[in-house]
C-alpha cells in the first residue's frame, strides 16, 4: 500500500508501526508498536510490554510507512475499519498531501 498524508485516514492500519504522540490518558502517551487489531473506538498495539488497547478519540497517533510518517488525530479514524472509506472522506478532503 502506498500511504500518504491524505489517504492514511482511508486505508488499513493493521500492520503499520504506530506511536501514541498525545493522549488524555497519561499511561498511553509514548506507547509504540505494531497495530495488530482495530475496532470502532480502539487500536490495539503490540508493544514490548504486550498488547495495549488505545482509545482513538482521546489520542493522536503517528503512523509509520517505510521511511515516512503521518500524524493522525484519533477522531479522524474513529470508525469501524470497514466503514472508514465512506465516513472518513471529509477528513481525507481536508488533509494536505
Amino acid at each position: 500500500m502506498d500511504y500518504n498524508n491524505r489517504n492514511i485516514v482511508l486505508n488499513e492500519l493493521i500492520g503499520l508501526k504506530a506511536k501514541v504522540t498525545k493522549s488524555l490518558d497519561k499511561r498511553q502517551r509514548g506507547l509504540s508498536g505494531i497495530v495488530i487489531d482495530e475496532t470502532k473506538n480502539t487500536v490495539v498495539l503490540e508493544t514490548k510490554l504486550g498488547a495495549r488497547r488505545i482509545v482513538k478519540k482521546i489520542s493522536v497517533f503517528r503512523f509509520y510507512s517505510g521511511r515516512r510518517s503521518f500524524v493522525v488525530p484519533g477522531d479522524e479514524i474513529n470508525f469501524r475499519p470497514h466503514e472508514r472509506m465512506e465516513k472518513s472522506m471529509k477528513f481525507y478532503k481536508a488533509r494536505k498531501v
